[in-house]
Protein backbone atom coordinates (compact mmCIF):
# COMPACT_ATOMS: atom_id res chain seq x y z
CA UNK A 1 0.00 0.00 0.00
CA UNK A 2 1.31 3.47 -0.88
CA UNK A 3 0.58 6.52 1.24
CA UNK A 4 1.20 10.22 0.90
CA UNK A 5 1.31 12.77 3.68
CA UNK A 6 0.60 16.51 3.79
CA UNK A 7 0.88 18.68 6.90
CA UNK A 8 -0.62 22.16 7.04
CA UNK A 9 -0.84 24.22 10.22
CA UNK A 10 -0.19 21.18 12.38
CA UNK A 11 -2.90 19.08 10.73
CA UNK A 12 -1.87 15.75 9.24
CA UNK A 13 -3.77 14.56 6.18
CA UNK A 14 -3.18 10.99 5.00
CA UNK A 15 -4.20 9.71 1.57
CA UNK A 16 -4.32 5.97 0.86
CA UNK A 17 -3.76 5.00 -2.77
CA UNK A 18 -5.37 1.99 -4.42
CA UNK A 19 -3.58 -1.33 -4.19
CA UNK A 20 -3.11 -2.85 -7.66
CA UNK A 21 -4.18 -6.32 -6.54
CA UNK A 22 -7.38 -5.35 -4.74
CA UNK A 23 -10.83 -5.32 -6.27
CA UNK A 24 -11.77 -1.80 -7.34
CA UNK A 25 -15.03 -1.60 -5.43
CA UNK A 26 -13.57 -2.94 -2.21
CA UNK A 27 -10.61 -0.59 -2.46
CA UNK A 28 -12.84 2.45 -2.90
CA UNK A 29 -14.74 1.46 0.21
CA UNK A 30 -11.51 0.93 2.13
CA UNK A 31 -10.15 4.29 0.97
CA UNK A 32 -13.33 6.07 1.95
CA UNK A 33 -13.38 4.44 5.37
CA UNK A 34 -9.76 5.18 6.15
CA UNK A 35 -9.94 8.70 4.76
CA UNK A 36 -12.92 9.33 7.00
CA UNK A 37 -11.01 7.95 9.95
CA UNK A 38 -7.99 10.13 9.35
CA UNK A 39 -10.09 13.23 8.81
CA UNK A 40 -10.02 13.59 12.59
CA UNK A 41 -6.82 15.54 11.74
CA UNK A 42 -7.43 18.49 14.05
CA UNK A 43 -4.09 19.57 15.45
CA UNK A 44 -4.74 18.34 18.97
CA UNK A 45 -6.13 14.96 17.89
CA UNK A 46 -3.28 14.41 15.47
CA UNK A 47 -0.76 15.19 18.17
CA UNK A 48 -2.34 12.72 20.61
CA UNK A 49 -2.63 9.97 18.01
CA UNK A 50 0.91 10.52 16.77
CA UNK A 51 2.36 10.39 20.26
CA UNK A 52 0.58 7.12 21.01
CA UNK A 53 1.58 5.61 17.67
CA UNK A 54 5.25 6.37 18.14
CA UNK A 55 5.26 4.59 21.48
CA UNK A 56 5.88 1.30 19.67
CA UNK A 57 8.64 -1.27 20.10
CA UNK A 58 10.02 -0.73 23.64
CA UNK A 59 6.82 -1.80 25.41
CA UNK A 60 6.60 -5.12 23.59
CA UNK A 61 7.99 -8.16 25.45
CA UNK A 62 11.26 -9.43 23.92
CA UNK A 63 10.94 -12.51 21.75
CA UNK A 64 7.33 -11.84 20.89
CA UNK A 65 7.99 -10.77 17.32
CA UNK A 66 10.88 -10.70 14.90
CA UNK A 67 12.44 -7.61 13.35
CA UNK A 68 15.79 -9.02 12.21
CA UNK A 69 17.02 -8.90 8.64
CA UNK A 70 16.82 -12.01 6.41
CA UNK A 71 19.85 -14.24 6.81
CA UNK A 72 19.75 -16.41 3.71
CA UNK A 73 19.05 -20.12 3.35
CA UNK A 74 18.31 -21.08 6.93
CA UNK A 75 18.02 -24.83 7.27
CA UNK A 76 19.44 -25.57 3.82
CA UNK A 77 21.33 -28.50 5.37
CA UNK A 78 17.99 -30.24 6.06
CA UNK A 79 15.91 -29.07 3.10
CA UNK A 80 16.77 -31.52 0.33
CA UNK A 81 16.66 -34.60 2.53
CA UNK A 82 13.24 -33.57 3.83
CA UNK A 83 12.07 -32.92 0.28
CA UNK A 84 13.13 -36.40 -0.85
CA UNK A 85 11.32 -38.00 2.07
CA UNK A 86 8.20 -35.94 1.46
CA UNK A 87 8.19 -36.84 -2.23
CA UNK A 88 8.11 -40.52 -1.34
CA UNK A 89 5.38 -40.11 1.26
CA UNK A 90 3.14 -38.04 -1.03
CA UNK A 91 2.95 -41.01 -3.40
CA UNK A 92 0.86 -42.91 -0.85
CA UNK A 93 -2.78 -42.08 -1.54
CA UNK A 94 -3.81 -41.81 2.10
CA UNK A 95 -7.35 -40.59 1.44
CA UNK A 96 -9.59 -41.42 4.38
CA UNK A 97 -13.31 -41.93 3.87
CA UNK A 98 -16.28 -42.23 6.17
CA UNK A 99 -17.22 -45.25 4.04
CA UNK A 100 -14.67 -47.70 5.41
CA UNK A 101 -14.93 -50.03 2.41
CA UNK A 102 -13.64 -47.20 0.20
CA UNK A 103 -10.40 -46.71 2.14
CA UNK A 104 -7.24 -48.05 0.51
CA UNK A 105 -5.79 -49.52 3.68
CA UNK A 106 -2.66 -50.66 1.89
CA UNK A 107 -1.82 -47.00 1.24
CA UNK A 108 -1.98 -46.26 4.97
CA UNK A 109 0.04 -49.31 5.99
CA UNK A 110 2.53 -48.56 3.23
CA UNK A 111 2.92 -45.00 4.51
CA UNK A 112 3.54 -46.25 8.05
CA UNK A 113 6.15 -48.75 6.84
CA UNK A 114 7.91 -46.05 4.79
CA UNK A 115 7.94 -43.74 7.80
CA UNK A 116 9.70 -46.42 9.85
CA UNK A 117 12.30 -46.92 7.12
CA UNK A 118 12.93 -43.20 6.58
CA UNK A 119 13.27 -42.36 10.28
CA UNK A 120 14.94 -45.34 11.96
CA UNK A 121 16.20 -43.51 15.07
CA UNK A 122 12.75 -42.21 15.90
CA UNK A 123 11.32 -45.71 15.72
CA UNK A 124 14.11 -47.31 17.73
CA UNK A 125 14.28 -44.65 20.47
CA UNK A 126 10.65 -43.57 20.92
CA UNK A 127 7.73 -45.78 21.84
CA UNK A 128 5.03 -46.01 19.19
CA UNK A 129 1.46 -47.14 19.52
CA UNK A 130 -1.47 -47.22 17.15
CA UNK A 131 -4.54 -45.20 18.03
CA UNK A 132 -7.94 -45.93 16.54
CA UNK A 133 -6.50 -48.02 13.72
CA UNK A 134 -3.79 -46.14 11.86
CA UNK A 135 -3.41 -43.09 14.11
CA UNK A 136 0.15 -42.83 15.46
CA UNK A 137 1.27 -41.75 18.92
CA UNK A 138 5.00 -41.57 19.70
CA UNK A 139 6.45 -40.89 23.15
CA UNK A 140 9.98 -39.61 23.74
CA UNK A 141 10.57 -40.24 27.43
CA UNK A 142 12.29 -37.28 29.03
CA UNK A 143 15.06 -37.31 31.59
CA UNK A 144 12.45 -37.02 34.32
CA UNK A 145 11.19 -40.52 33.52
CA UNK A 146 7.76 -41.22 34.97
CA UNK A 147 7.93 -38.29 37.40
CA UNK A 148 5.28 -35.57 36.96
CA UNK A 149 6.36 -33.34 34.12
CA UNK A 150 5.13 -30.79 31.59
CA UNK A 151 5.10 -32.64 28.27
CA UNK A 152 4.89 -31.13 24.81
CA UNK A 153 2.70 -32.53 22.02
CA UNK A 154 3.59 -31.91 18.37
CA UNK A 155 0.79 -32.79 15.97
CA UNK A 156 0.26 -33.42 12.27
CA UNK A 157 -1.92 -35.66 10.12
CA UNK A 158 -1.07 -37.80 7.13
CA UNK A 159 -4.49 -38.36 5.60
CA UNK A 160 -5.29 -36.10 2.66
CA UNK A 161 -8.27 -34.92 0.67
CA UNK A 162 -8.88 -36.62 -2.70
CA UNK A 163 -7.47 -35.51 -6.04
CA UNK A 164 -10.27 -35.01 -8.55
CA UNK A 165 -9.27 -36.65 -11.84
CA UNK A 166 -11.11 -33.88 -13.69
CA UNK A 167 -8.85 -31.18 -12.27
CA UNK A 168 -5.99 -29.97 -14.44
CA UNK A 169 -2.92 -30.37 -12.25
CA UNK A 170 0.36 -29.05 -13.64
CA UNK A 171 1.96 -32.23 -12.25
CA UNK A 172 0.07 -35.36 -11.17
CA UNK A 173 -1.52 -34.99 -7.75
CA UNK A 174 0.25 -37.94 -6.13
CA UNK A 175 3.55 -37.65 -8.00
CA UNK A 176 5.66 -35.95 -5.32
CA UNK A 177 7.57 -34.34 -8.20
CA UNK A 178 10.33 -31.88 -7.36
CA UNK A 179 10.67 -28.98 -9.76
CA UNK A 180 11.00 -25.19 -9.69
CA UNK A 181 12.01 -25.27 -6.03
CA UNK A 182 8.83 -27.04 -4.90
CA UNK A 183 7.62 -30.50 -3.96
CA UNK A 184 4.29 -30.99 -5.74
CA UNK A 185 1.41 -33.18 -4.68
CA UNK A 186 -1.54 -33.68 -2.38
CA UNK A 187 -0.47 -33.34 1.24
CA UNK A 188 2.64 -31.25 0.54
CA UNK A 189 1.20 -28.45 2.68
CA UNK A 190 -1.70 -30.24 4.34
CA UNK A 191 -0.18 -31.93 6.24
CA UNK A 192 2.56 -34.38 5.27
CA UNK A 193 5.06 -31.54 4.90
CA UNK A 194 4.78 -30.62 8.58
CA UNK A 195 4.92 -34.29 9.60
CA UNK A 196 8.17 -34.79 7.67
CA UNK A 197 9.66 -31.66 9.23
CA UNK A 198 8.77 -32.84 12.74
CA UNK A 199 10.23 -36.30 12.13
CA UNK A 200 13.43 -34.81 10.70
CA UNK A 201 13.76 -32.65 13.79
CA UNK A 202 13.50 -35.55 16.20
CA UNK A 203 15.74 -37.75 14.04
CA UNK A 204 18.48 -35.11 13.96
CA UNK A 205 18.29 -34.40 17.69
CA UNK A 206 18.50 -38.11 18.48
CA UNK A 207 21.58 -38.34 16.29
CA UNK A 208 23.18 -35.58 18.36
CA UNK A 209 22.37 -37.30 21.66
CA UNK A 210 19.74 -34.79 22.73
CA UNK A 211 17.22 -35.90 25.37
CA UNK A 212 14.41 -33.57 26.50
CA UNK A 213 13.83 -32.91 30.17
CA UNK A 214 10.10 -33.49 29.85
CA UNK A 215 8.28 -36.00 27.68
CA UNK A 216 7.63 -35.21 24.04
CA UNK A 217 4.65 -36.74 22.24
CA UNK A 218 4.13 -36.89 18.48
CA UNK A 219 0.47 -37.33 17.58
CA UNK A 220 -0.16 -38.04 13.89
CA UNK A 221 -3.77 -38.39 12.81
CA UNK A 222 -5.11 -40.61 10.05
CA UNK A 223 -8.59 -39.11 9.60
CA UNK A 224 -8.39 -35.36 10.28
CA UNK A 225 -9.83 -34.38 6.90
CA UNK A 226 -13.10 -36.17 7.63
CA UNK A 227 -13.31 -34.74 11.17
CA UNK A 228 -12.56 -38.24 12.39
CA UNK A 229 -12.10 -39.53 15.89
CA UNK A 230 -8.44 -40.56 16.04
CA UNK A 231 -7.41 -37.31 17.75
CA UNK A 232 -10.22 -37.75 20.26
CA UNK A 233 -8.97 -41.27 20.95
CA UNK A 234 -5.43 -39.96 21.49
CA UNK A 235 -6.71 -37.35 23.94
CA UNK A 236 -8.73 -39.96 25.83
CA UNK A 237 -5.68 -42.19 26.05
CA UNK A 238 -3.41 -39.40 27.35
CA UNK A 239 -6.04 -38.16 29.77
CA UNK A 240 -6.47 -41.64 31.24
CA UNK A 241 -2.72 -41.69 31.87
CA UNK A 242 -2.78 -38.33 33.62
CA UNK A 243 -0.92 -36.50 30.86
CA UNK A 244 -1.61 -32.75 30.91
CA UNK A 245 0.43 -31.16 28.10
CA UNK A 246 2.26 -27.91 28.83
CA UNK A 247 2.19 -27.10 25.10
CA UNK A 248 0.29 -28.51 22.12
CA UNK A 249 1.20 -27.43 18.58
CA UNK A 250 -0.75 -28.46 15.49
CA UNK A 251 -1.21 -27.22 11.93
CA UNK A 252 -3.04 -23.98 11.26
CA UNK A 253 -1.17 -20.73 10.74
CA UNK A 254 1.90 -20.37 8.57
CA UNK A 255 4.59 -17.91 7.52
CA UNK A 256 2.53 -15.93 5.04
CA UNK A 257 3.79 -13.66 2.29
CA UNK A 258 1.60 -10.81 1.00
CA UNK A 259 -0.97 -11.52 3.67
CA UNK A 260 -1.69 -7.92 4.67
CA UNK A 261 -1.70 -4.70 2.62
CA UNK A 262 1.36 -2.56 3.31
CA UNK A 263 3.27 -5.27 5.19
CA UNK A 264 6.66 -5.75 3.56
CA UNK A 265 7.79 -8.73 5.65
CA UNK A 266 6.28 -12.21 6.09
CA UNK A 267 3.65 -12.63 8.79
CA UNK A 268 4.04 -15.70 11.00
CA UNK A 269 0.45 -16.12 12.18
CA UNK A 270 -0.01 -18.46 15.13
CA UNK A 271 -3.55 -19.62 15.78
CA UNK A 272 -4.51 -19.18 19.43
CA UNK A 273 -8.09 -20.35 18.85
CA UNK A 274 -10.20 -21.79 16.08
CA UNK A 275 -13.71 -21.10 14.95
CA UNK A 276 -16.46 -23.60 15.55
CA UNK A 277 -18.17 -25.53 12.77
CA UNK A 278 -21.83 -26.22 12.17
CA UNK A 279 -23.43 -28.17 9.34
CA UNK A 280 -27.05 -27.10 9.29
CA UNK A 281 -29.76 -28.56 7.08
CA UNK A 282 -32.49 -26.28 5.75
CA UNK A 283 -35.58 -28.27 4.76
CA UNK A 284 -38.77 -27.10 3.03
CA UNK A 285 -41.83 -29.09 1.99
CA UNK A 286 -44.37 -28.79 -0.81
CA UNK A 287 -47.20 -30.68 -2.43
CA UNK A 288 -45.15 -31.94 -5.34
CA UNK A 289 -46.93 -32.69 -8.60
CA UNK A 290 -46.37 -31.92 -12.26
CA UNK A 291 -44.09 -29.03 -13.21
CA UNK A 292 -46.64 -27.73 -15.74
CA UNK A 293 -48.82 -26.30 -12.93
CA UNK A 294 -46.41 -24.90 -10.33
CA UNK A 295 -47.71 -23.22 -7.14
CA UNK A 296 -46.76 -19.69 -6.18
CA UNK A 297 -44.68 -20.92 -3.27
CA UNK A 298 -43.25 -24.38 -3.78
CA UNK A 299 -40.58 -26.08 -1.70
CA UNK A 300 -37.71 -24.90 -3.91
CA UNK A 301 -38.86 -21.26 -3.98
CA UNK A 302 -39.24 -21.18 -0.21
CA UNK A 303 -35.78 -22.69 0.20
CA UNK A 304 -34.30 -20.19 -2.26
CA UNK A 305 -35.81 -17.30 -0.32
CA UNK A 306 -34.25 -18.62 2.88
CA UNK A 307 -30.83 -18.88 1.23
CA UNK A 308 -31.08 -15.35 -0.18
CA UNK A 309 -32.07 -14.05 3.26
CA UNK A 310 -28.91 -15.58 4.75
CA UNK A 311 -26.78 -14.10 1.97
CA UNK A 312 -28.25 -10.63 2.39
CA UNK A 313 -28.04 -10.59 6.20
CA UNK A 314 -24.50 -11.57 7.18
CA UNK A 315 -23.62 -12.06 10.81
CA UNK A 316 -22.38 -8.93 12.60
CA UNK A 317 -18.63 -8.54 12.91
CA UNK A 318 -16.51 -8.35 16.04
CA UNK A 319 -12.81 -8.01 16.72
CA UNK A 320 -11.69 -10.30 19.55
CA UNK A 321 -8.47 -9.71 21.46
CA UNK A 322 -6.21 -11.91 19.25
CA UNK A 323 -7.19 -9.95 16.13
CA UNK A 324 -6.69 -6.61 17.90
CA UNK A 325 -3.20 -7.76 18.90
CA UNK A 326 -2.56 -9.04 15.38
CA UNK A 327 -3.34 -5.61 13.96
CA UNK A 328 -1.12 -3.91 16.54
CA UNK A 329 1.88 -6.08 15.72
CA UNK A 330 1.37 -5.76 11.98
CA UNK A 331 1.15 -2.01 12.43
CA UNK A 332 4.60 -1.97 14.04
CA UNK A 333 6.05 -3.31 10.78
CA UNK A 334 3.89 -1.18 8.46
CA UNK A 335 3.68 2.43 7.39
CA UNK A 336 3.25 5.32 9.80
CA UNK A 337 -0.33 5.78 8.62
CA UNK A 338 -1.16 2.16 9.41
CA UNK A 339 0.42 2.56 12.84
CA UNK A 340 -1.83 5.53 13.50
CA UNK A 341 -4.73 3.13 13.24
CA UNK A 342 -3.33 0.01 14.89
CA UNK A 343 -1.88 1.83 17.90
CA UNK A 344 -5.22 3.50 18.51
CA UNK A 345 -7.64 0.64 18.32
CA UNK A 346 -9.75 2.32 20.98
CA UNK A 347 -10.69 4.78 18.24
CA UNK A 348 -10.61 2.65 15.09
CA UNK A 349 -11.69 -0.81 16.25
CA UNK A 350 -15.28 -0.42 15.08
CA UNK A 351 -14.18 1.04 11.75
CA UNK A 352 -11.65 -1.73 11.12
CA UNK A 353 -14.26 -4.37 11.90
CA UNK A 354 -16.41 -2.90 9.14
CA UNK A 355 -13.44 -2.66 6.76
CA UNK A 356 -12.51 -6.30 7.41
CA UNK A 357 -16.00 -7.24 6.29
CA UNK A 358 -15.57 -5.77 2.79
CA UNK A 359 -11.87 -5.93 1.93
CA UNK A 360 -11.74 -9.67 1.23
CA UNK A 361 -12.92 -13.15 2.09
CA UNK A 362 -10.02 -13.93 4.44
CA UNK A 363 -10.41 -10.78 6.54
CA UNK A 364 -14.18 -11.16 6.65
CA UNK A 365 -13.83 -14.71 7.97
CA UNK A 366 -11.55 -13.51 10.78
CA UNK A 367 -14.14 -11.20 12.27
CA UNK A 368 -17.53 -12.88 11.99
CA UNK A 369 -19.52 -16.08 11.66
CA UNK A 370 -19.72 -17.08 7.99
CA UNK A 371 -22.38 -19.10 6.18
CA UNK A 372 -21.71 -21.04 2.98
CA UNK A 373 -24.49 -23.02 1.31
CA UNK A 374 -22.62 -25.99 -0.12
CA UNK A 375 -25.20 -28.61 -1.12
CA UNK A 376 -28.66 -28.40 -2.67
CA UNK A 377 -31.28 -31.08 -3.32
CA UNK A 378 -34.69 -30.84 -4.96
CA UNK A 379 -36.70 -32.96 -7.32
CA UNK A 380 -35.33 -36.15 -8.83
CA UNK A 381 -36.81 -35.39 -12.27
CA UNK A 382 -36.81 -32.34 -14.52
CA UNK A 383 -40.61 -32.22 -14.92
CA UNK A 384 -41.62 -33.04 -11.34
CA UNK A 385 -42.12 -30.51 -8.54
CA UNK A 386 -40.07 -31.15 -5.43
CA UNK A 387 -42.08 -32.37 -2.45
CA UNK A 388 -39.05 -31.57 -0.30
CA UNK A 389 -36.04 -29.35 -0.91
CA UNK A 390 -32.86 -29.36 1.14
CA UNK A 391 -29.77 -27.22 1.50
CA UNK A 392 -26.67 -27.74 3.61
CA UNK A 393 -25.16 -24.64 5.17
CA UNK A 394 -21.57 -25.00 6.33
CA UNK A 395 -21.14 -22.41 9.06
CA UNK A 396 -17.90 -21.31 10.71
CA UNK A 397 -18.76 -19.97 14.16
CA UNK A 398 -16.89 -16.92 15.43
CA UNK A 399 -15.22 -16.89 18.82
CA UNK A 400 -17.77 -15.68 21.35
CA UNK A 401 -20.72 -17.42 19.71
CA UNK A 402 -22.01 -21.00 19.93
CA UNK A 403 -23.93 -23.57 17.93
CA UNK A 404 -27.05 -22.68 19.90
CA UNK A 405 -26.74 -18.91 19.38
CA UNK A 406 -26.00 -19.31 15.67
CA UNK A 407 -29.04 -21.52 15.05
CA UNK A 408 -31.23 -19.00 16.88
CA UNK A 409 -29.78 -16.14 14.80
CA UNK A 410 -30.36 -17.99 11.53
CA UNK A 411 -33.91 -18.81 12.53
CA UNK A 412 -34.51 -15.10 13.12
CA UNK A 413 -32.95 -14.11 9.77
CA UNK A 414 -35.05 -16.58 7.76
CA UNK A 415 -38.16 -15.73 9.78
CA UNK A 416 -40.23 -18.49 8.20
CA UNK A 417 -41.59 -21.30 10.39
CA UNK A 418 -42.02 -23.49 7.30
CA UNK A 419 -38.24 -23.66 6.84
CA UNK A 420 -37.11 -26.47 9.12
CA UNK A 421 -33.61 -26.33 10.61
CA UNK A 422 -31.74 -29.48 11.63
CA UNK A 423 -28.25 -29.61 13.14
CA UNK A 424 -26.33 -32.33 11.32
CA UNK A 425 -23.09 -31.87 13.24
CA UNK A 426 -21.25 -29.09 14.96
CA UNK A 427 -19.04 -27.89 17.77
CA UNK A 428 -18.44 -24.57 19.47
CA UNK A 429 -15.30 -22.45 18.94
CA UNK A 430 -12.26 -23.43 20.96
CA UNK A 431 -11.08 -21.49 24.00
CA UNK A 432 -8.47 -18.78 23.36
CA UNK A 433 -4.96 -19.76 24.40
CA UNK A 434 -2.84 -16.99 25.88
CA UNK A 435 -0.49 -15.00 23.65
CA UNK A 436 1.33 -13.40 26.61
CA UNK A 437 2.59 -16.59 28.27
CA UNK A 438 5.85 -18.54 28.22
CA UNK A 439 4.61 -20.94 25.57
CA UNK A 440 3.77 -18.24 23.03
CA UNK A 441 7.08 -16.50 23.71
CA UNK A 442 8.87 -19.80 23.06
CA UNK A 443 7.03 -20.25 19.75
CA UNK A 444 7.84 -16.67 18.79
CA UNK A 445 11.53 -17.11 19.55
CA UNK A 446 11.65 -20.25 17.41
CA UNK A 447 10.08 -18.31 14.53
CA UNK A 448 12.63 -15.49 14.77
CA UNK A 449 15.46 -18.01 14.47
CA UNK A 450 13.96 -19.80 11.48
CA UNK A 451 12.37 -16.79 9.73
CA UNK A 452 14.22 -13.77 11.18
CA UNK A 453 12.44 -11.25 8.97
CA UNK A 454 8.92 -12.33 9.98
CA UNK A 455 6.57 -10.50 12.31
CA UNK A 456 4.96 -12.97 14.71
CA UNK A 457 1.34 -12.47 15.63
CA UNK A 458 -1.59 -14.34 17.15
CA UNK A 459 -4.67 -14.92 15.04
CA UNK A 460 -7.85 -16.98 14.97
CA UNK A 461 -7.84 -20.11 12.86
CA UNK A 462 -10.84 -20.15 10.53
CA UNK A 463 -10.68 -23.88 9.74
CA UNK A 464 -10.96 -26.85 12.07
CA UNK A 465 -7.99 -28.90 13.25
CA UNK A 466 -7.51 -31.98 15.38
CA UNK A 467 -5.99 -29.77 18.08
CA UNK A 468 -9.43 -28.65 19.26
CA UNK A 469 -9.78 -31.96 21.07
CA UNK A 470 -6.62 -31.26 23.10
CA UNK A 471 -8.14 -28.14 24.67
CA UNK A 472 -9.80 -30.47 27.19
CA UNK A 473 -6.42 -31.50 28.64
CA UNK A 474 -4.25 -28.43 27.95
CA UNK A 475 -4.79 -24.67 28.22
CA UNK A 476 -1.97 -23.91 25.77
CA UNK A 477 -3.01 -25.20 22.33
CA UNK A 478 -1.58 -23.45 19.25
CA UNK A 479 -1.90 -23.86 15.51
CA UNK A 480 1.11 -23.10 13.30
CA UNK A 481 3.07 -24.82 10.53
CA UNK A 482 6.55 -23.32 9.99
CA UNK A 483 6.21 -23.33 6.20
CA UNK A 484 6.49 -20.27 3.95
CA UNK A 485 3.46 -19.68 1.71
CA UNK A 486 2.51 -16.94 -0.71
CA UNK A 487 -1.06 -16.36 -1.89
CA UNK A 488 -0.69 -18.94 -4.67
CA UNK A 489 0.62 -21.57 -2.27
CA UNK A 490 -2.24 -20.93 0.16
CA UNK A 491 -4.76 -21.18 -2.68
CA UNK A 492 -3.49 -24.69 -3.48
CA UNK A 493 -4.67 -26.09 -0.14
CA UNK A 494 -7.46 -28.60 -0.86
CA UNK A 495 -7.23 -27.47 -4.49
CA UNK A 496 -5.18 -28.13 -7.61
CA UNK A 497 -1.38 -27.84 -7.70
CA UNK A 498 -0.76 -28.22 -3.97
CA UNK A 499 2.94 -27.67 -3.37
CA UNK A 500 5.49 -26.68 -0.74
CA UNK A 501 8.74 -24.76 -1.07
CA UNK A 502 11.74 -27.01 -0.56
CA UNK A 503 13.62 -24.23 1.22
CA UNK A 504 10.86 -23.85 3.81
CA UNK A 505 11.12 -27.53 4.75
CA UNK A 506 14.65 -26.82 5.95
CA UNK A 507 13.56 -23.68 7.79
CA UNK A 508 10.78 -25.73 9.35
CA UNK A 509 13.30 -28.17 10.82
CA UNK A 510 15.17 -25.23 12.32
CA UNK A 511 11.92 -23.97 13.86
CA UNK A 512 11.18 -27.26 15.64
CA UNK A 513 14.80 -27.70 16.73
CA UNK A 514 14.79 -24.20 18.22
CA UNK A 515 11.45 -24.90 19.87
CA UNK A 516 12.68 -28.03 21.63
CA UNK A 517 16.18 -26.79 22.40
CA UNK A 518 14.89 -23.40 23.50
CA UNK A 519 12.63 -25.12 25.98
CA UNK A 520 15.62 -26.96 27.40
CA UNK A 521 17.60 -23.73 27.79
CA UNK A 522 14.69 -22.13 29.62
CA UNK A 523 14.35 -25.11 31.95
CA UNK A 524 18.05 -25.10 32.77
CA UNK A 525 17.98 -21.36 33.42
CA UNK A 526 15.12 -21.93 35.82
CA UNK A 527 17.02 -24.72 37.57
CA UNK A 528 20.09 -22.51 37.99
CA UNK A 529 18.03 -19.69 39.41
Amino acid sequence: MRTSYLRRAGVLTVTWHRLPDMAKGNTKMLNRALTAAFSVGAAGAAAVIGARALRAGPGTPPGDFGAAEPTGDIGAHYAQGAADQLSELIRFRTVFSTARDQIELDQFTGFIAALERLFPRVHSSLTREFVNGQGLLFRWVGRGGDAPARPTVLMAHYDVVPVDSRDAWTHPGFSGLQTDGYVWGRGALDDKGALVVIMNTVESLLEEGFVPTDDLYLSFGNNEETAGDSAQAAVALLSARGVAPWLVLDEGGAVALDAFPGLKVPAAVIGVAEKGILDLELLTRGAGGHASTPPKMGATVRLAQAIVALEESPFPGSMPAPIVEMMRRIGLESSFAMRLVTENMWMFKSLLTQVFGVVGDETRALTRTTVAVTMLEGSKAANVLASTARANANIRIAVGESVESVVAHIRAIIDDPQVELRVISGHDPSPISSFTNEQFALLSAAVTRSYPEAVVTPYIQTGATDSRHFTTISPAVYRFSPLLMDAGDRASLHAVNERVRISSLGAGVIFYRELLQGRELALRERERS
